[in-house]
């Protein structure tokens, strides 16, 4: 649905209207394109003494041929400003960062991009580092919501020995794909370090094969296009009511596909055939299918709620078991889970959704766990107010106030949460698992 409040402040007279009356004034997310570097612009790295993270982000960065400085220079803009602050031990150094950041924020370009590196909290040496690096999550959740213009800030935790892991999350957070990500804290564990990089970095994906529910439309729709996109070859999965516009997508992008009620009895055996005999296993599994049945908790019919619990995140529990258990998801494999900023935050007359989508983080944390020395990673997205047909049905006044109650002043699109699905779903990606990203422009709503 198009945002006509973006596009009329985006104006000359638009930005003289907000600038003069002092309402919101979002505005235009860069977004990838075909064809684009990394960072369309130099990239600032610092770090607090100690750190061991600096080298490997420059390292990554010059492969990508991306310009780095040291130091500001006066009058410069960055694209992006990463720092490492694994080398902080104590709470009196965290003024390292205020140090480094405090003199440049103000060179930072419009929809730049933001890295604090640091350390796992249970890889800490003493109570001071503890303390320290906990505290990063304070200083970048509220940065993110002073730098405007469409910038982004970001945490991410390298557990000592995961140092060269890091690249394909830094590529995604330093690169537009993570447009509508902000605030969020990233774990990178060693979970899968030596699993194969990719061999094609404009397409990751090349032999993969990745399993969508609810393709057919709105966010499944722009995961499968993205996933194919970087190479994958797509399983499409839907109701039969929707098998019509699922042909054309799979027709579109030359996959395969399945017409089933992922909560019917036989779904997950069913399932796991096609996989088997079409592809010969998969790789990627992306539990998007989801719906809502919303009533206050009062009004709320049994069936109402168990409808949206299965769905939402009882078949993805069945399914995921089902293929697991005939060794059908390939070394090296994803499963990643969509959750929702109603899972974390709550929502009024959504107990049920809510419930669903908290127990996909659940789902996600338990099975990380379980399946680590398989090397595959299991990660779930929450995505925010995401601009897709359903918000056609949403009252003006409570749509408004999803779009601008945000870091960025607007919903995102549903490329956001499919280029977040395509970062998790990198062979990069193999030692980040276990992680709950939000999609949603750093809402006001949740953590």
């Amino acid at each position: 649905m198009t945002d006509r409040y973006l596009a009329l402040v985006n104006t000359p007279v638009g930005q003289l209207i907000a600038k003069n009356v002092g309402i919101p004034n979002p505005p235009v997310l860069e977004r990838w394109r075909d064809g684009a570097p990394l960072v369309d612009g130099t990239v600032l790295v610092g770090a607090a003494e100690g750190g061991r993270l600096e080298k490997y982000v420059g390292d990554l960065l010059a492969t990508h041929d991306v310009a780095v400085d040291g130091a500001a220079e006066d009058g410069k803009r960055y694209k992006g400003i990463v720092f490492d602050a694994s080398g902080i031990r104590t709470p009196d150094q965290l003024v390292r960062l205020q140090e480094f950041f405090t003199p440049v924020l103000r060179s930072l370009a419009r929809c730049g991009r933001v890295v604090v590196l640091g350390t796992p909290v249970e890889n800490a040496e003493s109570d001071g580092e503890a303390i320290a690096q906990r505290a990063l999550e304070g200083i970048t959740r509220s940065l993110g919501k002073e730098v405007g213009r469409g910038a982004t800030v970001q945490l991410v935790y390298v557990a000592p020995g995961a140092e060269d892991a890091a690249a394909s999350t830094l590529e995604f957070l330093l690169s537009p794909k993570s447009a509508y990500v902000s605030g969020q804290v990233i774990r990178i564990g060693t979970l899968a370090k030596n699993a194969p990089e990719p061999v094609d970095v404009r397409r990751p994906l090349e032999g993969k094969v990745a399993l969508v529910t609810g393709a057919s439309r709105g966010l499944g729709e722009a995961m499968a296009r993205t996933l194919h996109r970087d190479g994958a070859t797509i399983v499409g999965l839907d109701v039969a009511p929707l098998a019509s516009d699922l042909k054309k997508l799979i027709d579109e992008l030359g996959g395969t596909s399945i017409t089933l009620d992922i909560t019917a009895a036989d779904a997950p055996k069913r399932i796991a055939r096609h996989l088997d005999e079409a592809h010969g296993g998969v790789d990627i599994v992306v539990h998007n299918a989801g719906i809502t049945r919303d009533k206050r908790l009062r009004n709320m019919k049994s069936e109402n709620w168990q409808a949206v619990i299965d769905v939402n995140v009882g078949a993805p529990q069945r399914i995921t078991a089902e293929l697991l258990d005939q060794q059908l998801i390939r070394p090296n494999g994803r499963v990643i889970g969509v959750s929702s900023i109603a899972g974390i935050a709550g929502n009024n007359g959504q107990t049920n959704y809510a419930a669903s989508k908290a127990g996909v983080i659940g789902f996600v944390q338990e099975l990380a766990a379980r399946v680590a020395d398989t090397g595959i990673t299991v990660n779930a997205i929450a995505p925010g107010f995401i601009e897709t047909a359903m918000v056609k049905t949403i009252p003006m006044a409570i749509r408004e106030a999803g779009r601008r109650m945000n870091s960025m002043s607007q919903g995102g699109r549903p490329i956001d949460v499919a280029e977040t699905v395509a970062w998790y779903a990198n062979p990069g990606s193999s030692s980040v698992s276990g992680n709950v990203v939000r999609v949603c422009g750093q809402s006001l709503l949740g953590a």
